[in-house]
């Protein structure tokens, strides 16, 4: 069970129209009490809580640690309800225009280290660049960039956790030119430094 204060909740943008509609009826109505059904437990749901149980700290950096990965639990259900609610905006797409992000999202599954941008993808699939753009949110209730950050630190994570490479050798095998600029992503990603990740092999 998740639990967190409503005042807690109150000190973000409720009323993010990314946000799902049950959220954003929580800003709207000012409610003291909130229950919602979590639904099924995504894959990364269920790597954050094997990530709890191993939490690699002790005293006040473990509970900072958890504090955040509680954090991050929240915004993964946000997100499945936020996928929820837009997976229903979705069928309002014609089933073409839905067939191209879908085959946008494909490209950049396969094309991790070496992206094309915004211009080239929207020309590979028959989009222009706004309706590329806004679909894709709707639908995946992210960007475009958004969703390739979302797989290189997901690709990031298994490489750390289960290859030889070196930081910059993951940097490089994900995109990044730099691997500080990979260091600092990740660290924003999973609050934890890919060094750190490393060691530890967690998740």
């Amino acid at each position: 069970m998740l639990y967190a204060q409503t005042d807690y909740l109150g000190s973000f943008n409720l009323c993010d129209p990314l946000l799902p509609s049950t959220l954003r009826h929580l800003y709207d109505v000012k409610a003291q009490q909130f229950h919602q059904p979590l639904g099924r437990m995504t894959p990364m749901m269920s790597q954050v809580l094997q990530q709890i149980v191993r939490a690699p700290y002790q005293g006040v950096m473990q509970r900072m640690y958890l504090e955040s990965k509680a954090l991050e639990l929240l915004t993964l259900q946000f997100a499945h309800w936020a996928e929820k609610s837009s997976s229903k905006k979705s069928r309002q797409l014609p089933s073409h225009e839905l067939e191209r992000l879908h085959a946008a999202k494909a490209i950049l599954t396969r094309n991790i280290n070496n992206p094309p941008a915004l211009s080239s993808l929207a020309q590979q699939v028959g989009l222009n660049e706004y309706r590329l753009k806004q679909g894709f949110r709707q639908v995946f209730s992210t960007t475009p960039f958004g969703y390739l950050h979302h797989c290189r630190m997901q690709q990031a994570q298994h490489l750390l956790a289960n290859s030889n490479l070196s930081i910059a050798g993951v940097a490089q095998r994900i995109g990044y030119r730099s691997p500080e600029a990979f260091s600092n992503a990740f660290r924003r990603q999973f609050m934890i430094s890919p060094k750190a990740y490393q060691l530890g092999k967690h998740g």
